[in-house]
């Protein structure tokens, strides 16, 4: 494959939501069918025929041979694959508009498959292009019963295809796929392409052999999606011709009705605020998909460019990679006012939904793109934790388990202290508030919750320095008392605090407060100090730890720890790295990929970051683990995955971004055109 081409663990392809998530695990887009990111088969599958010879491009379809493919390219919004054969040049882009400035575009569940072809040889050469979608998309198991039909649109050829039986909402958990809801596939009439609705062996081998498809829909349901493998499918003619490009697209869009249970209200996805239906919401994809395709472009540069000038071309790679992947484990949804909600998912972890401890590192995309997804992420917290519901003087961990975010089901749940982590999410809040208060002015959403960032202050203070034994949001390690980092971050939220109350005009508040955090922070580098670097724990001699939380004290500019801190243990760092990256801390080998990112940030030194960039790059680059991109991986060996997989926490990221004023600054605008 050409240059341009960056191998990454997986690609993604059709990524919106947890439920709404295609990823092709190979190479070459036709090595292997495409998939949920959960590993379970998900098929979009594509055919070509040049000239009356065919060739298959997307997923591994026997009796067609593989179109050479010579590219792909990952970029925010898009995962563009080139392929040349018989004297044309043939492109494939899955367009996701995922503009974080537009929440109501960014909302939409629809992505479009843009076909360009153009002749290379200054000939006229006739195309047939077909590709299906599974009806399985719309099930949890392949065993579950689908029904199918299609519909009167204006604007488009519409099929689609759902479950059985529509228990919306009805069951929470991680390695679960939606079965509720109707995924449609849609050609612009423009086009004048055919579609059909039957077995994907009956509609590819028919293309295949004669390069239509069935007349007659099959009507043999409903049935379970894995019996006849029914699929929706489309061919659309096309030419390449000497001289000019030969377009045309598909959609393919999903409507779940309701996406997310939040204290026993069930909400619709945020795009209903602006859009009165589905049917609506097509047209107007229809309508808008040229201009979106050119704000998409633009907006891919511009982050893009930003990201190589500040990180170089590997940390543009990183985020290009990661950019929908983190937005794509969230639902965005609207409260019953209006209000933005926008729900993470622990994929492949436990499934908790809004948890605490995952919002705060991937919340540098956001904090960057638009701060509205922070307060959306934080305001369920908030809510809940003012409630009667919650009785503990600490921050809550979650709101249970996706999509239902009725009340913390980790740890002790609500009915006691057991495993919960309180100084980490007290300081989680605490930091991100203060980092909207200051990024964003969020002044008034700081004062509507004041009483309670005020409370989890007040236990920090009392808590937080010297933590008891307990977990962090590194949880996978264990218990763990008199942890450094976790005092760091309770010491930097401490002075984020101070800095709100100073915004407020609280100056006695804010003045004892950081004068209380400036004399921890003293204290913390005599106490953790081990000579080169500093400890893992106050009482652990000859241990070390990634100190990730540190970083918030430049961004936020507390000014709490001495610039030798970051630096010594920045040269601590370089000295231990493996060949795929930074440990996290001297136990064991493996590490967490948003930590490495937070901790290349902390002198702000342009050499220290590439060096901490570099190894994550290659792991990127070799990891034997072929999944939507893991989070908690070996740094030896083989770069296998440890666990987890598809996580939001890969935003985090984007924090080298985040600490750039004058980015930071030019991307507040750009979010603020489109509240």
């Amino acid at each position: 494959m050409s240059c341009e081409s960056v191998r990454y663990p997986a690609y993604p392809l059709v990524v919106h939501d947890p439920y709404f998530s295609i990823w092709s695990r190979t190479d070459r887009l036709s090595d292997s069918f495409t998939c949920h990111w959960t590993g379970k088969g998900q098929t979009i599958a594509g055919l070509i025929r040049i000239d009356g010879k065919a060739f298959c491009f997307m997923s591994d379809i026997p009796g067609a041979p593989k179109m050479n493919q010579t590219s792909v390219r990952v970029l925010p919004t898009r995962t563009i694959y080139t392929f040349e054969e018989c004297s044309v040049r043939f492109r494939l882009t899955f367009l996701t508009p995922a503009l974080l400035h537009k929440l109501n575009v960014l909302s939409r569940p629809i992505t479009y498959l843009c076909f360009d072809a153009e002749s290379l040889d200054g000939k006229t050469h006739d195309l047939a292009v077909y590709f299906d979608a599974d009806g399985a998309i719309a099930v949890n198991e392949p065993t579950d019963k689908i029904t199918w039909s299609r519909y009167r649109h204006c604007d488009l050829d519409l099929m689609c295809s759902g479950s059985a039986e529509q228990k919306i909402l009805s069951r929470a958990g991680d390695d679960l796929r939606i079965d509720w809801g109707h995924l449609y596939l849609g050609l612009p009439w423009k086009f004048h392409g055919t579609t059909a609705l039957e077995s994907n062996r009956v509609t590819r081998n028919q293309f295949l052999s004669s390069g239509t498809l069935p007349q007659t829909d099959n009507l043999n349901m409903p049935q379970a999606a894995k019996r006849e493998w029914l699929c929706m499918a489309a061919v659309l003619p096309m030419k390449a011709e000497a001289g000019r490009t030969d377009s045309a697209y598909g959609i393919l869009a999903y409507h779940d009705a309701f996406s997310i249970e939040y204290l026993y209200r069930k909400l619709p996805g945020y795009w209903t605020m602006e859009t009165a239906s589905f049917s609506e919401l097509l047209s107007l994809a229809v309508r808008e998909k040229e201009a979106l395709a050119e704000e998409c472009a633009r907006y891919d540069a511009e982050l893009l460019a930003d990201a190589e000038r500040l990180g170089g071309k590997q940390y543009a790679d990183l985020c290009a990679g990661t950019f929908r992947q983190a937005i794509g484990a969230h639902k965005l949804v609207a409260d019953l006012d209006g209000t933005a909600l926008f729900f993470s998912k622990e994929n492949f972890s436990n499934g908790c939904i809004a948890t605490v401890d995952v919002t705060y590192p991937s919340a540098p995309l956001f904090l960057l793109c638009q701060p509205e997804l922070v307060k959306g992420m934080l305001i369920p917290i908030l809510e809940y934790a003012s409630s009667r519901s919650w009785k503990f003087p600490f921050a809550p961990h979650d709101l249970g388990t996706y999509p239902l975010a009725n009340g913390q089901v980790y740890g002790g749940g609500e009915r006691s202290e057991q495993n919960q982590m309180p100084v980490e999410e007290c300081g989680n809040l605490l930091i991100l508030a203060a980092a909207l208060a200051k990024f964003h002015h969020e002044t008034d959403f700081i004062r509507k919750y004041w009483e309670k960032l005020t409370q989890w202050a007040e236990y920090l203070l009392e808590k937080g320095y010297d933590p008891e034994n307990q977990l962090c949001t590194d949880d996978f390690a264990g218990h763990l008392a008199h942890n450094t980092n976790l005092s760091i971050k309770a010491i930097v939220a401490l002075g984020g605090y101070a800095l709100m109350a100073r915004m407020l005009g609280e100056k006695e508040r804010a003045d004892r407060y950081a004068a209380t955090a400036l004399d921890y922070a003293r204290r913390w580098v005599r106490d953790a100090d081990d000579g080169n670097c500093f400890r893992l724990a106050f009482d652990r001699k000859g241990t070390w730890s990634q100190k990730y939380n540190l970083v918030w004290d430049r961004l936020l500019e507390l000014h709490l720890f001495p610039a030798s801190v970051a630096e010594k243990e920045l040269a601590h760092y370089r000295s231990v790295q493996n060949r795929y990256g930074l440990p996290l801390d001297s136990r064991r080998t493996y590490t967490k990929i948003d930590w490495i990112l937070w901790s290349a940030v902390l002198t702000g030194k342009e050499d220290d970051f590439k060096a901490l960039v570099e190894p994550v790059h290659r792991w990127m680059t070799e990891t034997v683990s072929r999944v939507p991109m893991t989070d908690w991986y070996e740094t030896v060996g083989d770069g296998r995955q440890v666990g987890f997989q598809a996580r939001s926490v890969v935003g985090g990221l984007f924090l080298r971004l985040l600490a750039d004023e004058e980015v930071r600054e030019k991307w507040r605008k750009k979010s603020s055109l489109q509240r």
